[in-house]
């Protein structure tokens, strides 16, 4: 049995320690202690501390005694959290998803001797594996990865609820998109482009440009076009863009009464509330990944993955928590069962290339529940 700490006692974080604990054990650590004592009543098995990530003498105390650690902090921690478990040394399957380049700590990972793999949620993480695996099989020309996290029931003017903090979210529209086309890297606002697409079980959803190639546009520069856009209900764009055109996304104080507040501040506020995804409301996971190419006989080949994923009535887990941590838990039993043990810094895609990580984690969410349907084409048979 080995000895896993969990990074973060959020919707996502708790969900991957109770996983974790039916074959390990598992300590969950954060700085919430009310956080952490709502996880404990779920689930006893598991061991809960206090700690603070930002005190790099507090995380390297904390982590020392563990074979692994499952970084599941704020995006804005990610990094410099994802630095530090690096130099002491351990292990690491990271789903912080922040901005920086994971690949800058590639060379520190190798001289530590130690395995991170980083990105490995839904998306980013599933599309990578997948499309890390079809990679070695044939020669890619598209791919394109469309995914949304949504409330079952809609609540206007939104229709929309989010599993962890708005400020998140709200990065994911501001952020520019990056896409790569006819082998040219191009770079646009993000919440453009705007299509609707149909979708079984859940009808008419708009998906629009977000940033969500991240690592494919270093590790798979080859593939000449490469797009990821977000699935919402039909709607939601032109309500988030009015707000972020009126500047309530701008991060310069103004002042109002004496008192200095940055507008992204108050909006974070004011949305946490209208966003907050409640403990046991039902919402799904939406995920098509489409890959366009050539097998190795010449013959042009599309092949398709769904996702459809729903809240776990059973296990009181909402699909997001589902589908994004079991993902970076089959990813530590990955490791522990020394399936991966390549040392440096690895983004799904350079796991899920091989075909024994592909299929173990396919089949560890299968076991779970999360389950892709995958579908092919030929076109000239």
């Amino acid at each position: 049995m080995s000895k896993i700490i969990v990074l973060g006692a959020g919707m996502i974080g708790s969900a991957m320690a109770i996983d974790l604990a039916k074959n390990h054990s598992v300590t969950l650590s954060d700085i919430d202690q009310i956080a952490l004592k709502k996880v404990k009543e779920k689930c006893i098995e598991i061991n809960i501390i206090n700690v603070d990530v930002t005190h790099k003498k507090d995380l390297y105390k904390a982590i020392i005694p563990f074979n692994i650690v499952v970084c599941a902090v704020p995006g804005y921690l990610g990094f410099k959290t994802l630095k530090y478990i690096i130099e002491a040394k351990k292990d690491v399957v990271d789903i912080s998803f922040f901005p920086e380049n994971a690949l800058k700590l590639n060379d520190l990972a190798i001289q530590n001797n130690i395995t991170a793999i980083v990105d490995c949620g839904v998306a980013p993480g599933m599309g990578n594996i997948i499309l890390g695996y079809h990679n070695e099989l044939m020669n890619i020309t598209n791919f394109e990865c469309l995914v949304g996290g949504l409330p079952k029931i809609k609540k206007w003017p939104f229709n929309y609820k989010a599993p962890f903090s708005p400020i998140d979210v709200i990065e994911e529209y501001t952020r520019p998109a990056r896409y790569v086309e006819n082998g040219k890297l191009i770079t646009r606002e993000a919440l453009t482009d705007v299509e609707l697409v149909e979708f079984n079980n859940v009808g008419t959803l708009e998906s629009f440009n977000s940033d969500g190639l991240r690592s494919l546009i270093f590790t798979m520069p080859h593939i000449p076009n490469m797009k990821e856009k977000t699935l919402r209900y039909p709607g939601h764009v032109e309500y988030i863009k009015v707000l972020k055109e009126t500047g309530f996304f701008d991060t310069e104080k103004i002042e109002i009464n004496g008192t200095k507040v940055s507008p992204i501040e108050l909006t974070n506020k004011i949305l946490f509330k209208e966003w907050e995804l409640g403990d046991n409301e039902e919402e799904i996971t939406v995920m098509k990944i489409t890959i366009k190419g050539i097998d190795k006989s010449g013959k042009e080949l599309e092949i398709i993955y769904n996702l459809h994923d729903t809240f776990d009535a059973k296990t009181q887990t909402s699909s997001m928590a589902r589908t994004t941590g079991y993902t970076a838990t089959a990813a530590v039993n990955l490791v522990l069962e020394g399936l991966f043990n390549k040392k440096g810094v690895f983004p799904p895609e350079l796991a899920g290339k091989h075909e024994v990580c592909y299929d173990f984690i396919l089949n560890y969410l299968d076991k779970r529940g999360v389950v892709y349907s995958k579908s092919k084409k030929l076109y000239n048979e």
